[in-house]
């Protein structure tokens, strides 16, 4: 019953993220060896050449900082699908033409609204950071797809809009442009859930051809999974992105691999906090994959698990 000796974590001048992750295995404490186990099964996903690989996350984090992770991953080739929500466009698009803001959660709402700012948490993003511009330079890019022809996927019309902006100033801090320029699909399955969709509404009222065929990103999924040889998925919250992985996931034969990061609870039954070996009686997880749920907050667990990575 008793396996390795709990080690002390020392931390010396110039330690290294990938070393100190490292000792978090040995420290043999909570969340921090999870970390560590984590990181193995990340490094073992990206050297197995059979396994085709998800990244699934909510939007609010595409508001901080941790885009530029997630933008990075894409970048580098790490993921081969993505799957999230309706907001990832809101805010990863919204930032290439305007800013957001450090703020406060300590702050009196009622004056935020008269001040024309929105509240995500403690970041503070002013209207004309998000659906003023988002109006303003989505609605043109959406007449000209429709222009171009009348149906798309959730996917195609991202890669549409990924080409689209590829002349902005800031089109390399954004995972819509990277996803284009990688052929990486971004697919999200309840896509009127945010201004995204809801610029797409708009546009229809004059556009009653327009069409988002959400059966056509099925298909693609259907594609993928069936046809891959093993399947992995790194699983950043919980809500639609982390079902629709894990469900798709299920037609492969469950995944072989998965890391799931999580602040949710599991005594409540939402599929938000249930843990990964729930999904094993689901099928949707193989009983020997090797797998790790994470707890805590992903703007925090995913810079150090991608720097460990890198060394």
């Amino acid at each position: 019953m008793l396996g390795k000796k709990v080690e002390n974590i020392e931390i010396r001048k110039g330690e290294s993220i990938s070393s100190l992750i490292a000792q978090f295995g040995k420290a043999g404490g909570f969340t921090a060896r999870k970390l560590d186990d984590a990181s193995s099964i990340f490094k073992e996903m990206q050297r197995d050449r059979d396994c085709v690989k998800f990244l699934s996350f909510p939007a609010d984090i595409i508001s901080t900082g941790t885009r530029g992770v997630i933008k990075d991953m894409i970048k580098n080739k790490l993921v081969d699908v993505v799957i999230t929500t309706a907001g990832t466009m809101d805010h990863d698009l919204a930032r290439v033409w305007k800013d957001y803001y450090t703020g406060t959660d300590i702050a009196d709402d009622a004056e935020l609204r008269e001040e024309g700012i929105n509240r995500l948490y403690n970041i503070f993003i002013p209207n004309e950071s998000y659906g003023l511009v988002l109006e303003d330079k989505l609605i043109p890019i959406i007449k000209k797809a429709a222009e171009a022809k009348k149906e798309y996927s959730t996917s195609e019309l991202i890669s549409f809009i990924g080409e689209s902006i590829k002349d902005e100033p800031k089109a390399e801090e954004s995972i819509t442009y990277w996803a284009w320029k990688n052929n990486i699909p971004i697919i999200i399955p309840g896509f009127t859930d945010g201004s995204f969709g809801s610029q797409i509404w708009m546009y229809t009222q004059k556009d009653r051809d327009f069409k988002i065929n959400l059966i056509d990103d099925e298909n693609f999924l259907a594609g993928i999974v069936m046809k891959s040889k093993k399947l992995g998925a790194l699983m950043l919250g919980g809500g639609i992105s982390k079902h629709h992985t894990i469900w798709w996931a299920q037609f492969g034969g469950g995944l072989d691999y998965a890391i799931y990061m999580t602040t949710a609870v599991e005594w409540d039954g939402s599929l938000s906090g249930a843990k990964l070996e729930e999904a094993v009686s689901w099928g949707k997880i193989k009983p020997k994959a090797k797998f790790i749920n994470v707890q805590g907050d992903v703007t925090i667990l995913l810079p150090l698990l991608y720097a460990g990575y890198l060394g």
